[in-house]
């Protein structure tokens, strides 16, 4: 079915709110509640997921945990919209807090939206290299350690990764 721009925009800034208020409350509930109950979530890393419920209990497991409790914002850099497909795409930054020097440690990823109707999404999938992720989340502990803030989940994270977090 067609959208117009207008709507689909609309719905691209509302899931952009969305996140933001997720993000600020630690509660990803509202994020799950913007697909159908039948959706499909394609995350390349951590595999496929089929319905909202399992979207739900996937993001809040992931946000709640290093390195996604310590992402502060999910900024788009750039989105395009196809209306007579239903499609939003976008590069979603996924930037870190802080690690306590003043550096900024980020990656990002492509996120694609199928759009269902009344602000509720149909499909999402988001394509990154889990590399840059890992790259970027060790950094990020790096700089925490060699600032005295490396939280413990940070440093449980990193001693699973293999490498081992000063005393």
């Amino acid at each position: 079915m067609p959208w117009s721009r207008a709507e689909l925009d609309e719905a691209f800034a509302h899931y952009q709110r969305t996140v933001s208020r997720c993000v600020e409350l630690g509660d990803w509930d509202g994020f799950a509640d913007l697909f159908t109950e039948d959706a499909t979530y394609v995350e390349h890393a951590f595999g496929h997921f089929a319905g909202r419920e399992a979207i739900r209990t996937w993001v809040t497991r992931t946000m709640s945990a290093f390195p996604g409790s310590r992402m502060t914002e999910f900024p788009a850099n750039w989105y395009v919209i196809d209306e007579d497909r239903g499609w939003v795409i976008c590069e979603i930054d996924n930037p870190m807090e802080d690690p306590g020097d003043g550096s900024r440690h980020a990656a990002a990823n492509i996120t694609i939206l199928h759009y269902a109707g009344d602000n509720l999404w149909s499909r999402e999938e988001d394509a990154y290299n889990p590399m840059n992720f890992l790259a970027t989340a060790k950094k990020w502990c790096r700089a925490a350690e060699s600032a005295g803030n490396l939280p413990e989940d940070a440093r449980q994270w990193l001693s699973k990764t293999g490498d081992r977090p000063a005393a």
